[in-house]
């Protein structure tokens, strides 16, 4: 993901994301978008209505994780948000180990962070004999750990928290695997479809099957048929509903290729409803990882 895929040199205004300064999220629109100012959101939905009201050119969303798997509540807000997907981001997450300047690993009793980067650093936290306390986001515990200056207190969070709050890093790349990677979706506003052969792309819809027997079993067969590569493919109920179920999907290609077309016109005949929520180039990130498969 670079800016030159999204065109945001020519972009107003920050990119919004969910958390406070120094989280994850802030760390993957730097990386992306390094001249765009961040807009840090207190949710998901507040990341969304930034960009909406205008306040915001983009926002970066995470959706999936390598180890943690979907992050709960995008793929409802997607298909509602009025946005659309215009590229994607995979950030690495390297664990730190922060604490306050002069403090010694050996002196920590304490390590505070979100409780999915808790459970990344399990591990290490019990090698270093340090009680893990659960906070509500990585960067707002290494906040809290500046704040209270007391060398017993450390933080797991990104580099960029120890930068922004003034704190040391007393270890890097501390969480146990080391493939531990986050996807993001960078919404907009209007969509940014690339043309057809403009190289590999990604496209993102959601759909509806019709509520008779093998409906999903038929819509996906042109996929198949077609030579369709399906990346993702996640359900979820609507509105509490049991025989109310919506699919969000990722494919390779582009709608305007024969291939995903003729695939999309088989998926539409068995659902009540098919959506595109955004084509975009596909990442360096996935090319590198298909290639190695």
């Amino acid at each position: 993901m670079t800016e030159a895929h999204t065109g945001a040199a020519a972009l107003q205004g920050p990119i919004a994301f969910q958390g406070v300064a120094g989280a994850y999220s802030d760390l993957a629109c730097r990386t992306a978008f390094p001249r765009l100012p961040t807009l840090p959101c207190e949710s998901f939905e507040a990341a969304i209505e930034a960009v909406r009201e205008g306040r915001a050119g983009l926002a970066m969303l995470p959706c999936e994780n390598s180890l943690a798997g979907r992050v709960p509540d995008i793929h409802h807000l997607l298909p509602g948000s009025g946005l659309f997907v215009i590229g994607e981001h995979f950030q690495r997450v390297e664990h730190c180990l922060l604490a306050p300047r002069g403090a010694s690993a050996g002196g920590l009793k304490r390590a505070h962070s979100h409780t999915v980067a808790l459970g990344q650093v399990r591990h290490f936290l019990r090698a270093a004999g340090l009680t893990p306390v659960v906070e509500a986001d990585t960067a707002g515990a290494a906040k809290l750990v500046a704040e209270w200056n007391n060398p017993e207190e450390a933080a797991i969070a990104s580099s960029l928290a120890a930068e922004i709050y003034g704190l040391d890093i007393l270890r890097a790349n501390v969480e146990d695997a080391a493939h531990n990677t986050t996807r993001f979706y960078v919404m907009a506003p209007r969509p940014r479809m690339p043309e057809p052969g403009a190289g590999p792309v990604v496209t993102t819809f959601v759909f509806r099957v019709r509520n008779v027997p093998a409906a999903l079993y038929k819509a996906l067969g042109g996929f198949a048929t077609n030579g369709v590569n399906m990346t993702k493919l996640e359900s979820y109920m609507l509105e509490g509903a049991f025989t109310a179920t919506q699919f969000l999907c990722d494919v390779d290609g582009h709608p305007d290729q024969p291939p995903l077309r003729r695939a999309l016109e088989e998926l539409s005949f068995f659902s009540s409803e098919v959506r595109v929520l955004g084509v975009y180039p596909a990442a360096a990130f996935r090319l590198a990882q298909a290639a190695g498969d």
